[in-house]
Parts: C-alpha cells; sequence; structure tokens
C-alpha cells in the first residue's frame, strides 16, 4: 500500500508517496522551483494566500504522478503537514475570505501582550503553557478589531493544514494540537480556552470539530479526486503543524527525545511529559502529535524566525550565482570566527525567544581590507548556529537538556560547516537522518488510517546516517561569547 504525505511549506508545497512496507519515499516533487512569495503590505506583516497553496498542492502532486514510478490507485491514505500559527478565514461556503496571516507576521504582538496582562500572566502560563504573544488567537482578535466586515462573515477559523484537508475533503476539522498552537486550548480543563474566547469576544462556533491528530479527518471528494487524478474515499488520516511533524518523522516522541530544525525558520522541539511553560514565554509549549489528556505529550518549541531566511538573502545579495552548495564550501574557506565578522540573523519578524522584540538583522565589525565573500558566508551560519545556542540555554533553564539531538540532513544541515558548528556552540551531538516533512507526514496518515499499527511499526527501518560530536567546544565558546555581546546590546536599546 502507497501513502501520500503533503507538506504546506512557507517556500513551497512538497509531497512524496511513500511505501508502507518500505517507509520509503517512491516518488516526491515540489512546487514551485522557486521560493513562494510572502506579501508584506506593512513593516512587519507577512502574508499568503490560501488558494495558492492549494494550487502549488495541485501542481506538485501533477509532477509527482508524472514520474510513473507508482499508481495513484493504490494511494490508501493522505497525510498533511503545514507551516505553523497562519490564520485562515472562510465562509459558509468554504471561500477564502482573506489571505492567511502567517506565522512570522508581527502585527498582533501587542494584541497578544495585552491579553496576557489581561487574563493574567499566571493564569496563561498555568493554563495555556504560553502567553497569547503573536499566535493564531491574537491575529484573529487583529481581524476582529481591524476588518470587522470579514471577521462578520467568517464561518470557520482554520490553520494551514486544516485548509487544506477542507479543500481535499469538503470537511473541517482540527485537533488538541492544531488549537495549543493557536493558544486557543486550555490544558488545565481540556477544552478550548474559555478565558481566550471571553476576553477577546470570539464565538465559539468557529471553531471547527475536534479529532485526533491520528484519525480520519474526511475523505477525498469525487470531484477532487478526479481533478488529482487519485482514488474517491481516501483518509485523510493525519494533520499537524510542520515543527511536531519534523519531530515525530525523526521518530521523537517520548520525553527527553529533541529533534531540530534550519530551514526558512529554525527550530528546536524537545518532548516532555510535564505541563511545563517558560515564565517569560521565550520558547512555547504546545501538544504533540501524540498528546491525549491521559498521557501528556508536549513540544517544547524553541523559534528562531530568521534562519534559512537570513541565508536566503545571503545568497540573492552576495552569492546570486551561486548554488547553496558553492556558499558553504566557499565558507568553509574562512577561519572560525569569520576574522571577527559578526551576524546577528534577526531580520525574519518579531523573536519569541528575545520576548517578541523586532530588531532586525546585523552585520557588525566589517573590515573592508580584509574580509571578502566567504567571510560572509561563514559569518550567517555562525550567527544562525548562535542564535540556536543562545535559544538551547533558554531551553536549559527550563530543564531540558538533550544529549543527542536529532535532525534531518537537508536545508542548512547539509552543510557540513554548519552542522559541526551547531554541534560545537551547543555541546550536543547531532545525529543526522534522511529526513523529510512530506514523508513523515505519509507515515502518520499509515499510523491513523490502521495500516501501521503503531509508531514503532511506522518506524521500524529508521537508521542514522551519521553522527557528528563536539570537538571544538573551546575554540568556539569564546567566539559565541562575543557574538552574545553584541544581541545583548542590541536589545538593550
Amino acid at each position: 500500500m502507497l501513502l501520500l504525505g503533503i507538506d504546506i511549506g512557507t517556500s513551497s508545497v512538497k509531497v512524496s508517496v511513500v511505501n508502507s512496507l518500505t517507509q520509503k519515499a517512491i516518488a516526491s516533487a515540489q512546487y514551485p522551483d522557486e521560493e513562494s512569495p510572502i506579501l508584506s503590505l506593512k513593516p512587519g506583516w507577512a502574508e499568503q494566500s490560501p488558494d495558492m497553496w492549494w494550487e502549488q498542492l495541485q501542481k506538485a502532486l501533477e509532477r509527482c504522478n508524472n514520474t510513473k514510478t507508482y499508481n495513484p490507485d493504490d494511494i490508501a491514505a493522505i497525510g498533511i503537514a503545514y507551516q505553523m500559527h497562519g490564520l485562515v478565514l472562510v465562509d459558509k461556503d468554504q471561500k477564502v475570505l482573506r489571505d492567511s496571516i502567517i506565522w512570522c507576521d508581527s502585527r498582533a504582538v501587542e494584541i497578544g501582550e495585552k491579553a496576557f496582562e489581561v487574563i493574567g500572566e499566571e493564569k496563561c502560563l498555568s493554563h495555556l503553557l504560553n502567553s497569547p504573544g503573536n499566535f493564531t488567537a491574537s491575529k484573529l482578535a487583529w481581524v476582529k478589531e481591524n476588518e470587522p466586515e470579514i471577521y462578520a462573515q467568517i464561518h470557520k477559523i482554520m490553520l494551514p493544514g486544516d485548509f487544506i484537508a477542507m479543500k481535499l475533503t469538503g470537511e473541517i476539522t482540527t485537533s488538541v494540537s492544531a488549537l495549543s498552537e493557536g493558544i486557543f486550548y486550555d490544558f488545565k480543563v481540556n477544552a478550548i480556552s474559555k478565558d481566550v474566547v471571553d476576553y477577546f469576544g470570539f464565538d465559539e462556533k468557529l471553531f471547527p470539530d475536534i479529532h485526533p491528530v491520528f484519525s480520519p479527518h474526511g475523505y477525498l471528494q469525487k470531484s477532487v479526486a478526479q481533478k488529482l487524478k487519485l482514488r474517491a474515499g481516501i483518509a485523510v488520516s493525519y494533520k499537524s503543524g510542520d515543527q511536531p511533524n519534523n519531530a515525530f518523522s525523526l521518530n521523537v516522541l517520548n520525553p527527553g527525545e529533541v529533534a531540530a530544525t534550519a530551514g526558512t525558520s529554525g527550530v528546536i522541539y524537545g518532548v516532555s511529559n510535564k505541563l511545563a511553560y517558560d515564565p517569560q514565554s521565550r520558547v512555547n509549549t504546545f501538544a504533540h502529535v501524540n498528546y491525549t489528556s491521559d498521557e501528556k505529550r508536549l513540544g517544547i518549541l524553541l523559534c528562531i524566525n530568521g534562519t534559512g531566511s537570513m541565508y536566503r538573502w545571503a545568497k540573492n545579495s552576495f552569492g546570486k550565482s551561486l548554488t547553496y552548495q558553492q556558499m558553504n564550501a566557499e565558507a568553509a574557506k574562512a577561519p572560525a570566527g569569520s576574522d571577527g565578522l559578526k551576524i546577528l540573523p534577526f531580520g525574519n519578524g518579531a523573536e519569541r525567544m528575545l520576548n517578541n522584540k523586532l530588531i532586525g538583522a546585523h552585520i557588525h565589525n566589517i573590515d573592508l581590507n580584509l574580509h571578502a565573500q566567504a567571510h560572509l558566508f561563514r559569518a550567517v551560519q555562525e550567527g544562525i548556529a548562535f542564535s540556536f545556542r543562545y535559544g538551547l540555554d533558554i531551553m536549559r533553564e527550563n530543564g531540558m537538556n538533550p544529549t543527542v539531538i536529532r535532525a534531518g540532513k537537508n536545508n542548512l544541515f547539509l552543510s557540513d560547516l554548519f552542522t559541526e558548528t551547531f554541534v560545537n556552540a551547543t555541546g550536543v551531538p547531532v545525529e543526522l537522518y534522511e529526513n523529510d516533512g512530506s514523508v513523515g507526514a505519509a507515515l502518520g496518515a499509515g499510523i491513523g488510517s490502521g495500516i501501521f499499527s503503531s509508531p514503532e511499526e511506522a518506524f521500524k527501518n529508521i537508521r542514522p546516517l551519521k553522527l557528528v560530536e563536539p570537538t571544538q567546544t573551546k575554540e568556539i565558546e569564546p567566539v559565541y561569547q562575543e557574538w552574545k555581546i553584541l544581541l545583548e546590546k542590541e536589545l538593550a536599546n
């Protein structure tokens, strides 16, 4: 039997068809080839069209089907991973009312901060495990306050993955994990938060029906199946935000296990069985994919907005003719510490780990007689790795002390230099895996549809590609401390 995994990313949509017997992808495709646009109508705003995601999914699946490496009729279940925290609004006819306000949009920071104050910091943290911050609930409140004519037409609110499942099945559902990432869920009472709903004046009818992550969320409609050249009636049996899904795809499901990714954003994601929270809400706690009220599995998430986006900026500005592989090779020519060149990679919206401050990206100590392209590329990679170290230290303050971190060998982890800098800066070994969010979503669909009896069966063939251990922590530590001083100066301004 075959499984279809869909990953709705910020940059593109990727699909993979996975053989359930081997747990390996037999075909994959993505669309578009260039990165998808982010609409920024004002500084700090970030939007994308949900209908664009739907069009991209159709084109990616068409590319996958055109490989002729499988029979689409053999696909037995569909899983969806998606960019977290985005707000999608539809009317009673399931028409999109406005572009999605996506994860890196900063317009609702003040709304969330006021809610944190009025609802009560202790109550928010102990019940929601987070400040409302700049998450989906605050974004919805922004629409209610600033676009009342749109708000009045809302039939249901959704996360991006809920929207794609709706387009496939005609059904609108959500999960505890999705509600928690939107800061709509009260972990103490195991229900939609009355505090959040009452404070913002939301109608609970706006929320979709709640289903487990691993369960049928609807079945592929006949008209859609014909368009996609798939069999009607296939179950959409898994939906997860991209970071819980990334952890799941690395078989990170149990307390103490930790995953990392360094794509458009950078994330360290650890699993806990405690209703834990950071007093400053710099790292965030959400229900993991296998969370239940009886067996609590929480994902502790550190997010850095400006990782892959920073490296993309460096490519577009200073290495347009180079591939990322060539940039990595060039960066390796510069010495550790980049001869004093330092970069703070925080130019992609308000950073939660910096208390929702919007400090921008900074380049420090340029020597026009010394620094060249190689120094810049290395300084970007070092700055991103140091951002991970800064965030991991916050996680350590909150009791998360990983002895190993699992990561997919993709995005920035394709760079040996970045991986080694990450390991030496954090002092934690990294296990690299052949990992892909769309493959993880496909395996999740296999569990949700009963094709796999358990996660253990779904991951029985997973093996690490490589273990990278710290070798130069003493050399990197003073470079990190210099970088940290520059960051703290910016935060003090």
